[in-house]
């Protein structure tokens, strides 16, 4: 039971410090992914799917994401919670779309963590406002041969 304690803990810690990095803009849960990660968005969005890679999910979502955003998303965590390897993060985000319009959404993801890294999250959002938004604002250029710290900036 101890050191099934000290995963979750020690899990718990790892996703706080990387939505900590992220509001400081120095850093994301994004690193956390394994190279082989799995990232279900779960709805009828026309980006619900699974990847099968943490790089067909940044080429597909993350990028295409913050090519539509003149500000980088920031989070609002609510709550961090721990169970074996499983780590579930409630929080909002806020942005503004490069049209201006403020972009806010809830979010609630579930990563599976293996030896420090994300394995498999799945993601639940409001895709109503998410699909408007994805609609409504046409992506700037953006190369995934950007670096990532540049494109992971938005995020």
């Amino acid at each position: 039971m101890a050191r099934n304690s000290s995963v979750q803990e020690d899990n718990k810690s790892l996703v706080q410090a990387s939505f900590d990095n992220w509001r400081r803009g120095t850093g994301s849960p994004f690193d956390l992914l394994a190279p082989n990660a799995e990232w279900t968005i779960v709805g009828s969005s026309p980006l619900s799917d699974t990847y099968r890679s943490k790089n067909e999910f940044l080429d597909n979502v993350i990028y295409p994401f913050n090519a539509r955003m003149a500000t980088p998303l920031v989070p609002w965590v609510r709550g961090i919670y721990a169970d074996g390897d499983m780590v579930v993060i409630l929080f909002d985000g806020e942005a503004t779309a490069m049209d201006g319009v403020p972009y806010r959404n809830t979010y609630t993801w579930y990563f599976h963590i293996r030896e420090t890294k994300v394995v498999k999250a799945i993601a639940f959002f409001d895709t109503r406002v998410f699909d408007d938004f994805w609609m409504r604002v046409k992506p700037q250029e953006w190369s995934s041969r950007r670096p990532i710290e540049e494109a992971l900036r938005f995020i």
